[in-house]
This record gives structure tokens, C-alpha cells and sequence, in this order.
């Protein structure tokens, strides 16, 4: 994408959220909320009407034999509202993916 916004952040939330019109992505450290919005709408072609921008801490993970303990980095996201009418298409769920679950299920019983 470009370095202001680095990729969509997808999660069964975040789909949920999409559904009412807002759109969560993560973005660089230093990124500011109307350069954000800048570049949303530049490189979807939308209209944004508001940026929340939440600065989430990196967990403590256990790595190797002697589970040493490592920090991940920080990272920022943004939540972006569209206008009305507006959507992205990265964040739609098609109706095969929910009808495969639902495959898999019935073969449980």
C-alpha cells in the first residue's frame, strides 16, 4: 500500500464493524489522523468522515527451549468511517465462506 497505512487489519470484529461502516487498518507509528483519512481515500477512492487511532502494546511472547521471554513491537491502528453508501471491497465476506462452514458442520452429527 504505502507507508502511512500498511494493510487491513481482517478479524471476525473487525468484519462485524465493517458491516456498520468502519474500517480498521494498521498504520505507521507516526501517522497522524488526516494523514490517515489522506491516505485511505486516496487509495481506495472513498470518502472518509472520521478516524479513531488507538496505539496498541506488543504482548510478551515465550520463545526457544528455555522459553525466554520476548516482547513484540508496538504497533498503531485506525478505524475509519466512511461515507454513507461507501464501502471497501477488502472487508466484504462473500457467501461461499459462510456456507463452507456450515458443510463441515453437518458432517459432525
Amino acid at each position: 500500500m504505502n507507508t502511512i497505512v500498511r494493510r487491513p487489519l481482517i478479524t471476525e470484529k473487525t468484519l462485524t464493524l465493517a458491516s456498520r461502516g468502519w474500517y480498521t487498518f494498521v498504520v505507521s507509528d507516526d501517522a497522524s489522523k488526516p494523514s490517515i483519512a489522506w491516505a485511505v481515500s486516496r487509495f481506495y477512492k472513498v470518502t472518509v468522515t472520521q478516524v479513531r487511532v488507538i496505539s496498541m502494546h506488543g504482548k510478551v511472547r515465550r520463545v526457544g527451549k528455555l522459553s525466554k521471554h520476548t516482547k513484540k513491537a508496538d504497533w498503531k491502528k485506525a478505524m475509519v468511517q466512511l461515507a454513507k453508501g461507501q464501502k471497501i471491497d477488502v472487508f466484504e465476506v462473500t457467501s461461499e465462506q459462510g456456507t463452507q462452514g456450515e458443510k463441515a458442520d453437518s458432517g459432525k452429527k
